[in-house]
């Protein structure tokens, strides 16, 4: 059989795919990938309309179409061809389905999850992988039943390597997931305490990553962390190859001679049995060449030789709000890690703050969400670590109340967003180092924005 650009596919051939029934022209086209929003659809694209509590995509059809949309796949007929079922978020994870098993004879996919760190690994491992092919890699944090199928269909026949990011909020997810497309190479970060509160314990969220190594193709290859000790001990859920990346002396991709310049960006060395390669990263924080580390471990998983990764690590970038570092039109220096946060990632976040030369360090903290029953302790330790590493700590909005009493006395308390641009606004000078730091809901991107 010829083979055929799997892209492009009429809403005939979608509605068989799908299990769904035309309405409209059944030969459009579909030619460019899925979205959700649609005033993001491309040219020949698929809106994928899903009713919500607050919003009915179904609304927005000629909005979509206007910016390009050739036909939408929804619960209901719209003024655009449409492809009707009776679950759209079923469909579209069936779809995304069959599109990538008619790419498998060519297409290698690395999944990756954990606790903290996935985006910026994933950004890191998008760079080695594309230094040697096209790859295709989740867009920012679309890490759910949503975002997984929306990255898996923007994959074509030229795409030789298929990059997905994978969140979990409860054991499940993660194997929905890989039912979807099982990947060749699984990469498990850290087991940490983003999503406690609905997970119930760490345990739970050791089950919940464990999902992808259990969810490997035959033959696949697990990438894990040596430092984690949660993590080391999914080595016994495969058969399958493993490779280990860390600090720990046994790791198959071990980070050595670590140090740090003026603006907490790492050099180092990253070494396995038989070669060694030197980094330097444009990126802030120690935390990043283990970051590194995972990302060239995976690309050795995925046949890209070591020295090519670590020339590709050296000029990758990170998506935005995480530790973005830029300097400020007064003379300070900001840190914008702003787009989410839990204890882990806060104490990677301070000890990053802390190694960056300045002034004065000031780290503006906001809550960090769904740690359940352990929230107050959580937020208050992250409090007595923060008055450690910072000169100042400024505590936004009353969720966060509980890291004042950690830090102490000198903690500024701030209502909200509003009181603390004003406040940095009045009280940052040049030669000071500003942290913004907390959880997505917190929305203190507005805070680093407000800066300039």
């Amino acid at each position: 059989m010829t083979y055929r650009e799997p892209a492009f596919l009429s809403l005939g051939e979608i509605a068989a795919v799908v299990g769904g029934t035309v309405v409209g022209d059944g030969r459009v086209r579909v030619s460019a990938p899925a979205v959700l929003d649609g005033r993001r659809a491309e040219p020949g694209g698929l809106f994928v309309a899903l009713a919500g509590e607050r919003a009915d995509g179904h609304d927005y059809a000629r909005q979509a179409g206007r910016a390009g949309a050739s036909a939408v796949l929804g619960s209901r007929p719209t003024p655009l061809p449409t492809v009707v079922v009776e679950d759209a978020r079923a469909a579209l994870q069936a779809l995304a389905a069959h599109v990538v098993a008619r790419l498998r004879d060519r297409l290698t996919v690395v999944g990756l999850t954990g606790s903290q760190g996935k985006t910026g690994t994933k950004d890191q491992l998008a760079a080695v992988l594309s230094s040697a092919a096209p790859t295709v890699a989740t867009t920012g944090s679309l890490n759910n039943e949503l975002g997984v199928p929306l990255t898996m269909l923007r994959a074509d026949a030229a795409t030789r390597f298929l990059v997905l990011e994978m969140g979990a909020r409860h054991v499940g997810d993660i194997a929905l997931l890989t039912g979807l497309v099982a990947p060749d190479v699984a990469v498990v970060l850290n087991v940490g305490q983003a999503h406690l509160g609905t997970f119930g314990s760490r345990a739970a969220i050791a089950r919940a990553k464990g999902e992808l190594v259990q969810g490997l193709a035959p033959g696949g290859t697990a990438v894990l962390n040596a430092d984690d000790p949660r993590v080391v001990a999914m080595r016994s859920l495969t058969d399958g190859p493993v490779l280990t990346f860390g600090r720990a002396e046994h790791a198959d991709v071990r980070v050595v001679d670590l140090t740090l310049d003026r603006y907490g960006r790492p050099s180092f060395t990253l070494r396995t049995a038989d070669a060694s390669a030197a980094v330097t990263l444009p990126h802030v924080g120690a935390h990043q060449a283990l970051n590194a580390s995972a990302a060239a471990a995976a690309g050795l998983a995925a046949g890209v030789p070591l020295d090519a990764a670590a020339a590709a690590l050296a000029t990758s970038s990170l998506s935005s709000w995480r530790l973005e570092l830029r300097e400020l039109p007064g003379g300070a220096t900001l840190i914008d890690d702003s787009y989410n946060a839990n204890p882990d990632s806060t104490r990677a976040a301070l000890d990053a703050l802390a190694a960056i030369e300045g002034k004065r360090r000031i780290a503006v903290l906001g809550p960090m969400l769904e740690l359940g029953e352990g929230s107050e302790a959580e937020h208050r330790a992250v409090g007595e670590y923060a008055a450690c590493r910072a000169d100042v700590v400024v505590v936004v909005g009353e969720a966060a109340r509980s890291i004042a009493v950690g830090a102490g006395e000198g903690a500024v308390t701030l209502a909200g967003n509003d009181a603390a641009a004003d406040w940095l606004r009045a009280s940052v000078s040049a030669g000071d180092v500003v942290l913004v730091k907390g959880s997505r809901g917190a929305h203190l991107d507005k805070v680093a924005a407000a800066l300039g």
